[in-house]
This record gives C-alpha cells, sequence and structure tokens, in this order.
C-alpha cells in the first residue's frame, strides 16, 4: 500500500513507458537475462492464457497435469480465446514427467491431430507439492529434444522458491515463458508475464491489448513488483505462509478425526476430513472441499495466517470430533 502511495505523486506517462515500470523490467533481468521481457497484466487466469497463447496457435495443445489449474479453474478460457487443446495427464502428486508425457507425442505430424508443442507445470503444484530444481530441469532437457515451449503457472512460485532454499532465478531461467504471481502474495492486484530469455518476439503486445490486459496505469503494478520482488518481502512471505502450513501439517498428522493425503511441502495441507464435520469447520474457516467424494479438502495458508489462526481450527476440528465423530 505505501509503494502504491508513492506511485500516486505527480505526473507519469501511460500503457508502461513510466520510469517505474522501466524499473521492474530492469529488476527482473538482474534475475534473468539482460533480453528479459516483462509484460504486466490485471490477474492470474489471463497472465497463464495469455502465456500459453504466445506459444500457441489454435491447432496446437498443451500437456497439463489433470489437477492444474488450467483446464479446471480458468473457465475453458484457453480454448475458448485461443482455440488451443488442453491434454490433461493422470498424476499421483500432481506433477507431469518426461515418462508420463512422451507416449502422448506419437501423433506429432498427423494432420488429423491437434499438435502439442507446450508444457505447462505448475510449482508448487495445486496440491501442495513442489518439483525439485532436479525435475526442472529434466523437464527442460525433454523439452528442448522435443521442440517443445515449457510454462511455468508460478501463481505461487516464491511459496516454492522458499520451500527449496533456492533463488528466484532457479526458477525463472529453466521456462521460455513464465506466470508470475503477485494477488496470491499479498499485492493489491496486477500479475507479471515474465519471458527470461526474451523469446515473446514483437507480437505480445498486440496480443495483451487484444486481450484487454495492458494496464493504462501499469505504474501501480510494476510499483508493487518493486517492493516485493526488490526486497525480501517475497521471500518473508513465502516462509511465514510455508511454516503455517507446515504447523497446520503437524497438527492434522496427530488428530484422530484427519488424514494427511499428500506432502506438505510449500503452503497447502490436503486431508481427508469426517463430511459431518465439514460444513461445521467451514462457519468458522473458509477452505474448499477438493474432492466431493472423499471429502479430501484443500487447506491453503498464506503471508497473513497466523499461529492463532492454524491453531484455532485444529481445536475447533477436536472439539467437533469428540461430539460428532
Amino acid at each position: 500500500m505505501e509503494a502504491l502511495s508513492r506511485a500516486n505523486v505527480g505526473h507519469a506517462p501511460a500503457y508502461g513507458t513510466d520510469e517505474l515500470t522501466n524499473q521492474c523490467i530492469e529488476l527482473f533481468r538482474s534475475l534473468t537475462t539482460p533480453q528479459c521481457e516483462v509484460y504486466f497484466v490485471f490477474n492470474g487466469t489471463a497472465a497463464n492464457v495469455l502465456s500459453l497463447a504466445s506459444q500457441m496457435r489454435s491447432w496446437n495443445s498443451v500437456v497439463s497435469s489433470s489437477v492444474a489449474h488450467l483446464p479446471n479453474d480458468e473457465c475453458g478460457a484457453l480454448e475458448s480465446l485461443v482455440g488451443a487443446k488442453n491434454i490433461l495427464v493422470p498424476t499421483a502428486d500432481g506433477k507431469l514427467t518426461p515418462i508420463l508425457i512422451e507416449p502422448l507425442l506419437i501423433r506429432r505430424g498427423d494432420q488429423h491431430a491437434s499438435q502439442i508443442n507446450c508444457v505447462t507445470i505448475t510449482n508448487p503444484t495445486e496440491i501442495g507439492t513442489v518439483y525439485s530444481l532436479e525435475e526442472i530441469k529434466n523437464l527442460r532437457s525433454f523439452c528442448d529434444q522435443h521442440r517443445l515451449r515449457f510454462h511455468l503457472d508460478g501463481s505461487r512460485l516464491v511459496n516454492a522458491a522458499a520451500s527449496l532454499d533456492c533463488r528466484l532465478s532457479d526458477l525463472l531461467m529453466p521456462f521460455d515463458v513464465v506466470s508470475f504471481g503477485g494477488t496470491k502474495n499479498a499485492l493489491m492486484f496486477g500479475e507479471a508475464i515474465v519471458f527470461p530469455r526474451g523469446t515473446s518476439g514483437d507480437e505480445f503486445k498486440y496480443l495483451r491489448k487484444q486481450f484487454m490486459q495492458l494496464p493504462s496505469k501499469t505504474r501501480f503494478v510494476a510499483a508493487q513488483f518493486l517492493e516485493f520482488v526488490g526486497t525480501d518481502l517475497w521471500l518473508e512471505n513465502a516462509k511465514h505462509a510455508n511454516a503455517m502450513a507446515a504447523r497446520m501439517s503437524a497438527g492434522l498428522a496427530n488428530s484422530s478425526y484427519a488424514r494427511l493425503t499428500q506432502k506438505t511441502q510449500a503452503n497447502g495441507c490436503f486431508a481427508v476430513l469426517p463430511r459431518k464435520l465439514v460444513s461445521r469447520l467451514r462457519e468458522h474457516y473458509f477452505f474448499y472441499v477438493w474432492d466431493e467424494h472423499t471429502f479430501e479438502c484443500r487447506l491453503m495458508t498464506s503471508w497473513d495466517t497466523t499461529p492463532e489462526d492454524v491453531d484455532g481450527f485444529l481445536a475447533l476440528l477436536e472439539k467437533l470430533g469428540a461430539e460428532n465423530v
């Protein structure tokens, strides 16, 4: 908020030609390469769809995990706006591997088939697991071998970096394009689309405008990213969120009324809770039921989750469990 206030002084040119936006682009270049390109947009759906639109044509397809945000929570935006197909791969832990992807390439060159040309992953995944740097390296090598583009849905990229104890550059450089999350990490609004090696070509600025995602006052998005990425705030926020998830996970592991279903590696816990308790718990704490058949629940922590929030949820779970189960 203070960064927004500082940006709200004096006169500045519009549409990303201001000094703050230029400073933010230089910041990302210092993390990647001098050729890095950065484009700011309003929201995460636009960041993902525009990132992929820059890599695909309507006859192309992108491979993603079956639990990815792209096929499940973007309301068909990729298919509707780009015309490209999303090929889903079932995975136990939300992660793609070369072994899972390779069989899908058998019809490349067949004019009757949608042509796979892109792989997208999310790190952390939608079920809270984290790709290691080695796993990402292997996928990058696979994409290079098969001439595939490589996209990262990085809505919680900073949580992965904190979990892996690595630099942001380690999670940017392997990809052709990255959706760098802002709003899930405390920004008021705005996301960044990052081409770490500057491979967008000259067409992306027109694509962003056509998709109605060119902010006239870009400096207000850039000012927040300067404060977030240009300081240790991203790491502070991410470490805190991850620590709160670890606290939640430890409590659930010791509960008679919960069963963890995934490793807690970032800021998400996945656990099966008693069906009869879920509505009662949600009267006091908001969370999603991830699977309505098993009542596996998705419990996310964030930069502003407190230990009292976590402990209160766990205490209520024990209380309701003792009374009703």
